[in-house]
């Protein structure tokens, strides 16, 4: 639950700084650079004025972290700097713009609000008061412009640059760079983006910005190259005139039918200056689904004798679609236009029968098992959609409604997804007088919102701790188990996500830190969960330093998380899914899975503002998938399905990749070879075949064989590529993999 500018690297020119260090003229007029500040602990918003008498603090280096300068470390702490420096008119003369100025501030670790004579300039991370809450962001470097006329600057005085740090934890305070306040040349305003817009036809906006009030000119070189061939398929080269606040904005229109490179160049007339941004284009692997009917779920689903059931037939193929079945057990109903299947079933027993699909293309049948028992739930890992990913605490009914409904419109339902579940900031502010938490305001509803999914046949989760507090600081569960479950179980809830978040807390006020510690809550939840008369998936949160795999099953835990909070980047993947995997497959089986955490495809945000396209590049998305269906890993989509594109969807909805991932033998796969950045992952399927994935993780493409990758004992008589579901050939096994991809196999003997 934790982005922010363009990087320049610069060459620092060091200047005399004055006996008391409290201003630095620049010995040239290109760049002034001042390297101690005053400092003191604390926060007072009185401090960002300039004429605040600092005569008492104390002074500190600015370029190294405050503990390294005789304080102890701080936690969840404010602190301020004032660096006084005299800022020379000198310093416009030479430059080709003179409108802005540029203070490139230290690094600051974690959160900094930086001032100007008293006026915010700049800000970088989020403060634990902003709306959004805390984000760290102590790796960025910080460059914040000012007007050189309206921008508060004193010409030729004292000028106070105040600085406010949040620290969270650990090391605190400005470091690395000295303050550096320099005149950027005209062409240095220029910027580029690359955006991928879904809206129609898919085509990349290339849009350059200048934020100074100089125009520049010059040409703009795009090229789109076949990764797979080299060759440029298209070019366009074009002189262009970039004005302030103007953005010339370039559309290039491109097909996902092959792996394409969308490179940009812009060469500045006047100066040279070069800026080039180069994205990979999204590529859809997935053959159509046909328009005739296809069962594309597992064909079994388990249930407690006597609770509900709500299951909905994932088939795909073109509407309206007609639902049938002539040997239905009695006590169950199944609705003939969604296909959903509901009733309940008092004895213990497996139920067999079939369902038919028809529509005007055609016809399909599935022979479905009905298993009636003790400890049915999740006889395979869940498929469906969380909140926190996109919405984090902003979430609300008329979002969820949104998801569930687009979940069966964008044909999500059709392969599988059927979870809605709802993450943090649900809970009402206050317990009623018998202790049963409700829903704050942006559930009017929650019951209402329950059975509108129910209807169709989805099902429904919701999130909670064992703590007083939940990560987003709404009550938890703590005190109140029994009362929890018993609302759940009004409501309709089929899925708790149960965080550890403050809990820590409990453990820290008893001096109590064995396992036992951890299992007892999680116990205590299962104990008043199990006594609720309908099923409930109980998925185990992660805790800060204990492996819940190797309790979970204890605590009867349907699921459990494996790793850190997983976020949109390749760093993120190859940690919380490669590395942390590792060996714990033997800890995963039916019904109790391993969950390495959501999905970071589509559009996300958590919450922090507009939604963004996912960091991960196309072949990063598709390694992200490979792994998490090959690890039997709970599947729920993070972002927002509303605003899914074409590309999101054909990842997700691929039958043959998710089968992989349903497949009733349960086996999660193992890392059975390293070799270099080469990791190959594998593992058993029931029909006596094996999945095999075959990723590149290093930093440039690779050439493998893969027949001599994959492990077997006996020759394959079926390689096949799963993603593109084909038969391959002898001569395609020879092929490349790029940089962060994947190759996807299920091999048959």
């Amino acid at each position: 639950m934790k982005k922010l500018f363009l990087v320049a690297l610069l060459a620092l020119i060091g200047l005399q700084v004055s006996a008391q260090n409290r201003e630095a003229v620049a010995n040239a007029s290109e760049k002034i650079s001042v390297s101690k500040g005053l400092f003191m602990l604390g926060d007072n918003m009185n401090w960002a004025n300039p004429e605040f008498d600092d005569s008492s603090w104390k002074e500190f280096s600015i370029t190294k972290y405050w503990n390294e300068q005789g304080l102890p470390y701080h936690h969840d702490s404010y602190a301020w700097y004032r660096i006084h420096v005299n800022i020379p008119k000198s310093l416009l003369e030479s430059a080709s713009q003179q409108n802005v100025v540029i203070f490139n501030i230290p690094k600051a670790d974690d959160v900094d609000e930086c001032y100007l004579n008293g006026k915010l300039i700049g800000s970088t991370g989020l403060m634990p008061t902003d709306t959004a809450g805390y984000l760290g962001a102590y790796e960025k470097e910080r460059y914040y412009a000012v007007d050189a006329k309206k921008g508060g600057i004193r010409w030729d005085e004292d000028n106070v640059i105040a600085v406010r740090i949040y620290n969270r934890d650990n090391s605190g305070g400005l470091y690395d760079n000295p303050l550096n306040i320099y005149c950027p040349n005209a062409a240095d305003g220029l910027s580029m983006r690359l955006t991928d817009t879904n809206v129609g036809k898919y085509h990349y906006d290339i849009e350059i910005n200048n934020k100074y009030a100089t125009s520049v000119s010059g040409k703009l070189e795009v090229a789109i190259t076949d990764r797979e061939t080299g060759d440029v398929v298209k070019s366009i080269n074009k002189k262009i005139t970039i004005k302030r606040n103007k953005p010339t904005v370039v559309s290039v229109p491109y097909s996902m039918d092959k792996m394409y490179q969308l490179t940009a160049t812009y060469t500045d007339a006047k100066t040279g200056k070069v800026i080039s941004e180069s994205k990979q284009l999204k590529y859809a692997l997935t053959p159509p689904a046909p328009a005739a009917p296809r069962f594309n779920g597992t064909p079994v689903f388990g249930v407690t004798p006597g609770h509900p059931i709500i299951y909905r037939f994932p088939v795909s193929g073109e509407r309206p679609m007609k639902f049938a079945c002539d040997d239905l057990p009695e006590g169950l109903q199944l609705t003939v236009n969604d296909g959903v299947l509901s009733g309940k079933i008092a004895e213990a027993g497996d139920l067999t029968f079939t369902v038919t699909a028809e529509n005007a293309k055609g016809k399909a049948s599935q022979k479905f098992t009905l298993k009636v028992g003790k400890n049915m739930r999740g006889l395979t890992p869940p498929m469906g959609w969380n909140s926190w990913n996109c919405w984090g605490l902003s979430v609300s009914q008329e979002k969820v409604i949104a998801s569930a409904q687009a979940l069966i419109d964008k044909g999500l339902a059709d392969h599988g997804y059927n979870y809605i579940n709802i993450d943090d900031g649900w809970e009402a502010a206050e317990r009623t007088p018998d202790g049963k938490l409700y829903a704050n305001e942006k559930f009017p509803s929650m019951k209402g919102m329950i059975d509108w999914l129910h209807e169709r046949g989805l099902k429904f989760g919701i999130y909670s701790t064992p703590g007083a507090r939940t990560c987003g600081g709404y009550l938890g569960s703590l005190g109140y188990e029994k009362e929890d479950a018993e609302v759940y179980n009004e409501w309709g809830v089929d899925y708790l996500k149960y965080d550890w978040c403050s809990y820590e807390g409990e453990r820290h006020k008893n001096n109590d830190w064995g396992f036992a510690s951890c299992i007892r809550p999680y116990l205590l939840m299962q104990k008043y969960l199990r006594q609720q008369p309908r099923d409930i998936f109980y998925s185990l949160g992660p805790l800060g330093g204990t492996q819940v795999y190797l309790w979970g099953l204890y605590c009867d835990g349907d699921s459990w998380r494996t790793a850190p909070d997983i976020e949109d980047t390749w760093a993120s993947i190859r940690d919380v899914g490669f590395r942390l995997q590792v060996g714990l497959s033997k800890y995963s089986s039916v019904g109790h899975w391993n969950d390495p955490d959501m999905l970071v495809v589509g559009k996300v945000g958590w919450g922090r503002g507009e939604l963004r396209e996912s960091r991960l590049t196309p072949d990063e998305q598709y390694s992200h998938i490979t792994l998490w269906t090959i690890l039997a890993s709970n599947m729920l989509i993070g972002c927002d399905i509303a605003q899914m594109d074409d590309f999101t969807l054909n990842l997700l909805c691929n039958n043959e990749v998710n089968a992989i991932n349903q497949d009733m033998l349960g086996k999660q796969a193992d890392r059975v070879l390293q070799d270099g950045d080469i990791e190959v992952w594998s593992r058993p399927l029931a029909d006596g075949s094996i999945a095999v994935g075959i990723f590149n993780l290093g930093d440039k493409d690779q050439k493998v064989d893969m027949k001599a990758l994959i492990p077997a004992k006996e020759p394959a008589k079926v390689i096949r590529d799963v993603w593109r579901q084909k038969d391959l050939s002898a001569d395609e096994l020879n092929c490349n993999i790029p940089l962060h991809g994947c190759r996807y196999l299920k091999v048959s003997f």
